[in-house]
């Protein structure tokens, strides 16, 4: 007897995959910013039929992006396992230490690599990240700090020497775990104005490693600025207290 000839399960045509991946990543980076920004605050719960039609998407790609985020730290779950609830990963003083840790180290490697870079590569960088130093500096003057371009000027020092620096892998680390740390800086930012000069001089200290091309000292005074914005960071929130902790 001939055999039984299998049904193939039809295919679903390559454009309604790609949909369905395009709605799920929009959902992830729609998710991830209303995070960042700290328009979903820390500790609130997530319930999905709220979220899909706050995104005004179906639920199936507010789960995907849900389970990304929590895998990456943006989320977290609480409560027993079959009662587990999701809600927006807290800010406390040990999770900035970890984040700032890593941060650190990512970025140093990456200040190794822009010390490294000739000097036809080398000397447009440190001239751009001496102009953005004095400009974070100005905006943090005494009397009429701006905490908006202080926040827009560090996180622009610290991006490009990782653009300069990094390469395909470490940028794609930098990127998935920075702005974790975008959360604490955005909401400390006006607490932590008085504590911008140090941070300026422990930039000025990385501008001139990078100038004299030397690897080691980089690294080492990014690693260094990192460790110190921790403990700044730890003492701001002792005194604020934690956000969204339970």
């Amino acid at each position: 007897m001939p055999e039984a000839t299998k049904t193939a399960r039809p295919q679903q045509p390559a454009t309604k995959r790609a949909t369905r991946g395009d709605r799920i990543a929009r959902a992830y980076e729609q998710l991830r910013d209303l995070i960042i920004s700290g328009r979903l605050a820390p500790g609130s719960r997530i319930i999905e039929s709220d979220i899909a039609e706050r995104l005004g998407v179906s639920r199936t790609p507010v789960r995907s992006a849900l389970h990304r985020l929590q895998q990456e730290g943006y989320i977290a779950g609480v409560g027993r396992k079959k009662e587990q609830r999701l809600v927006i990963a807290p800010l406390t003083e040990e999770d900035a230490r970890e984040l700032f840790e890593i941060i650190g180290s990512i970025e140093g490697l990456a200040a190794r690599g822009a010390a490294e870079a000739p000097d036809h590569a080398r000397d447009p960088l440190v001239t751009q990240l001496r102009h953005i130093n004095t400009k974070l500096s100005d905006a943090s003057r005494p009397g009429h700090p701006e905490p908006l371009r202080i926040f827009e000027m560090d996180m622009t020092f610290h991006r490009r020497y990782v653009e300069a620096g990094a390469g395909p892998r470490l940028r794609a680390l930098h990127d998935a775990i920075k702005p974790q740390a975008e959360r604490y800086v955005r909401l400390y930012t006006s607490a932590l104005i008085d504590e911008i000069g140090r941070s300026v001089a422990e930039h000025d200290a990385i501008i001139e490693r990078i100038a004299s091309a030397n690897a080691d000292g980089a690294q080492r005074s990014v690693e260094r600025n990192w460790r110190n914005a921790a403990v700044r960071l730890r003492r701001v929130i002792s005194s604020l207290g934690e956000r969204g902790s339970w």
